[in-house]
């Protein structure tokens, strides 16, 4: 990027500080750009307006060596909008990425660990009570499964997020791109939210964090918000505690949660409205019915 020169230098930042708002994006965006131009320069090529659309062709196929055909055309997405939005800052005339096409992937079924739900009960049994953090847990677990709730929207919540409308207790989450979701809450989820904000004292604070890290030494919450990659190490040390076997992780109670409900004759579109999805295509790749189905067929298969 230096040889590139100073308007480029700054519009490959603006890129990703006033293009890309969604954190995760972020992220995952900077590390395929950041492959994509060291393998560049490992080619000899030496700025970004001498990149052609072979060079781009050819990191691709190398790309589909090592990563998943999901991954790659996640990568090739981040490599694309960046050259579309040097090309609007006229930093390049044209874009390279935009004639190469990445490796073609359809999917109907999600690849995420799910629980049965007597797992899932047994999951959250298993949690102590008569601490902060298992109420934390217990809470953080429960709106995931009954709400269909994202972790990183989870996360994201304040306490004032957690209100009364109606008699019931609702949720608020922010979702993707912003958008705002709200929902009543399962009788179970609310029993642990009520459990959790009580017990802990924090629905005192409304602007705080609803979930929260753990102070050391004092066995109390902190006011600071639960980290995402703490939130996941947390679910597999609760999972292995209960005896589950299955490498669940915090994306896998969505998709328990939504199969649950499907199984038990909610509907596909209700279920895209309650996880807050643009279209039941989504919703679909949640769906697990099936492998039960799979399975009792292959028990069919006697010897």
């Amino acid at each position: 990027m230096v040889a590139a020169g100073e308007r480029a230098q700054l519009r490959f930042l603006e890129f990703f500080t006033a293009q890309i708002r969604n954190p995760h994006t972020r992220r995952a965006y900077a590390r395929a750009v950041g492959d994509f131009l060291s393998w560049c320069q490992a080619a000899g090529v030496p700025t970004l307006d001498t990149v052609q659309p072979l060079h781009v062709a050819a990191w691709v196929e190398q790309q589909t060596r090592t990563h998943a055909a999901p991954t790659v055309k996640l990568r090739l997405a981040a490599v694309r909008h960046l050259f579309d939005w040097l090309v609007t800052g006229q930093v390049i005339a044209l874009n390279p990425a935009a004639a190469v096409r990445g490796p073609r992937h359809s999917a109907r079924t999600g690849k995420t660990p799910v629980l049965e739900p007597a797992e899932a009960r047994q999951l959250l049994a298993s949690i102590e009570t008569d601490t902060p953090i298992g109420l934390r847990d217990r809470a953080l677990i429960g709106l995931m499964v009954f709400a269909f709730a994202r972790v990183g929207a989870a996360l994201a919540m304040r306490v004032e997020d957690v209100y009364t409308q109606n008699r019931r207790l609702w949720i608020r989450l922010r979702e993707k791109g912003g958008k705002a979701h709200a929902m009543p809450c399962h009788h179970s989820l609310e029993e642990y939210l009520h459990a959790y904000l009580e017990g802990t004292g924090i629905e005192h604070d409304p602007r705080g964090p609803l979930f929260r890290t753990l102070q050391r030494g004092t066995g109390q919450l902190s006011a600071r918000p639960l980290a995402q990659a703490n939130a996941h190490a947390m679910v597999r040390r609760r999972a292995q505690a209960a005896g589950i076997r299955t490498p669940i992780g915090n994306h896998s109670f969505r998709a328990t949660g939504i199969t649950a409900y499907l199984k038990n004759g909610g509907t596909l579109e209700n279920a895209a409205a309650m996880a807050n999805h643009a279209s039941t295509r989504t919703t679909q790749l949640y769906d697990r019915r099936r492998d039960e189905i799979s399975l009792d067929e292959v028990e069919r298969i006697r010897l």
